[in-house]
């Protein structure tokens, strides 16, 4: 009957193989929290000027101030009878006072990052949020919620293509499942 060496652990010199390891991979060493912080402080992107959080915060209240006025159109109605716009404007209000605060205040702030080629992620996410919006009376949910899975998680997620398809189709039938079987609501769909 054969028996198991034993093993040393530790920082020091672990002879431990990770799972499914062969022996020739290198394992990292821990990093203490302050050589962690050194690390991220010298991978982060250089920080934006005053001129870009203004520029910022001029976007985020120009969309604010473009809700507002779409939600007071669709009507506000009274908290105890609310119409489709009532929620849309709270928020609309929220997002011009958190812009005119990040304007007024926030413009020194030494947090923001230089725009890069990742700051339009989000704008590609709100373009493909806004067609599915627009294809949805047209063709149901079900098409533009799988091409909008897929897109977010594949171009915007770097996902793997397996893990994409699969995860995608499975968010657009719980979708289903939940909102045209179980609750039995009239979001427009195909079948």
């Amino acid at each position: 009957m054969g028996t198991t060496p034993s093993v040393t652990a530790g920082r020091g010199g672990s002879s431990a193989l990770p799972p499914g390891g062969d022996g020739q991979e290198e394992i990292p060493e821990a990093l203490t929290p302050e050589e962690l912080a050194a690390q991220w402080e010298e991978e982060k992107p250089p920080a934006a000027g005053p001129l870009a959080n203004a520029a910022s915060s001029l976007v985020v209240l120009a969309v604010g101030l473009g809700a507002l006025a779409l939600s007071v159109s669709m009507g506000l109605g009274t908290p105890e009878k609310p119409e489709p716009g009532l929620w849309p404007f709270l928020t609309s209000c929220v997002m011009v006072a958190l812009a005119i605060f990040q304007l007024v205040w926030g413009r020194h702030n030494r947090d923001a990052e230089k725009f890069t080629r990742m700051s339009f992620a989000p704008l590609t996410g709100l373009a493909t949020l806004a067609a599915m919006v627009a294809l949805m009376p047209v063709i149901g949910f079900e098409i533009p919620s799988l091409i909008l899975c897929t897109i977010w998680m594949k171009f915007l997620g770097s996902e793997t293509w397996r893990s994409t398809l699969l995860i995608s189709t499975i968010v657009v039938a719980a979708f289903y499942g939940i909102f045209v079987l179980a609750l039995g609501t009239s979001i427009p769909h195909l079948f």
